[in-house]
């Protein structure tokens, strides 16, 4: 690990909020990169189990704050950050010894690119996962395919900062479906770099999860395709989506759904 009072290439950041009983894996996994020039942040995001204690054992620069969410757990690291590309991970994945020397190779290949993935492994509940054809990774301009689903992960993903500086950093207002957002912002203007090695192990099926606790997550994904509306191809999909929100919302008697989400989809219908 970087130690010098230098820049180092990569900033590893790693949000977390309780997770005492993963946190080591995902540590211990960047620990054992076989490309050495990065530092590691751990934004502990107000946990009150065991993730303190187990962060004492590292020689790692960690950073507390009050519970706002990964979000702001996120952008505090990079704002912290002082390498030239920040490599996220979420806090209950963990990566191969041979991630952090992808990206650097990918980068050093193709210097024209601020955005980057490598594959993954999908492990649920203890089993291995076969990936669908619809979320088979793809690199290029892949905004209009990542609409429908998300198709870029955190914990695979590596950017320039001076990306951030461009485009801004991760929506805090966001509950979940924040990833999704800003890919959206970054793939409207970028192409993507996409390594087919797999080199991250995703874990899934455990009941913190985010995307296990938020209902109605494609509300979310609507709010994002918002400020992009006006391409008939965007308002098509948010029109499609925000339909069937709202009448899921109809069957469940959801009044917040429905509130919320009617006019937009008056406003969408206007538009066509």
């Amino acid at each position: 690990m970087q130690l010098q009072n230098i820049s180092p290439l990569f900033s590893v950041i790693i949000p977390v909020y309780n997770r005492a009983n993963f946190i080591a894996r995902a540590i211990e996994s960047v620990l054992h990169q076989t490309f050495r020039d990065f530092e590691l942040i751990v934004v502990d995001d107000g946990s009150t189990d065991e993730t303190p204690k187990v962060l004492e054992r590292y020689p790692i620069q960690v950073i507390r704050q009050e519970n706002k969410g990964v979000s702001a757990a996120r952008n505090r690291g990079i704002k912290a950050a002082k390498g030239k590309i920040i490599a996220l991970l979420d806090s209950d994945d963990e990566w191969k010894k041979n991630h952090l020397r992808t990206h650097a190779d990918f980068f050093q290949s193709h210097p024209e690119y601020t955005i980057h993935q490598t594959d993954e492994i999908w492990i649920r509940n203890g089993k291995f996962l076969n990936k669908k054809k619809i979320h088979q990774k793809k690199s290029g301009y892949i905004f209009y395919d990542s609409l429908r689903l998300c198709l870029i992960s955190p914990s695979a993903v590596a950017i320039k900062k001076e990306l951030f500086n461009e485009v801004g950093l991760f929506r805090e207002d966001f509950e979940v479906c924040e990833d999704y957002e800003l890919w959206l912002r970054i793939t409207k203007k970028y192409p993507v770099g996409f390594t087919p090695i797999q080199t991250v192990i995703k874990y899934g099926g455990h009941e913190d999860q985010l995307s296990q606790k938020y209902f109605g997550m494609d509300r979310w994904r609507i709010k994002a395709m918002l400020p992009f509306c006006e391409d008939p191809k965007v308002r098509e999909i948010a029109l499609q989506k925000c339909t069937i929100l709202i009448n899921g919302a109809k069957k469940h008697g959801n009044q917040q759904i429905l509130q919320e989400f009617e006019p937009i989809l008056e406003q969408l219908k206007e538009k066509f």
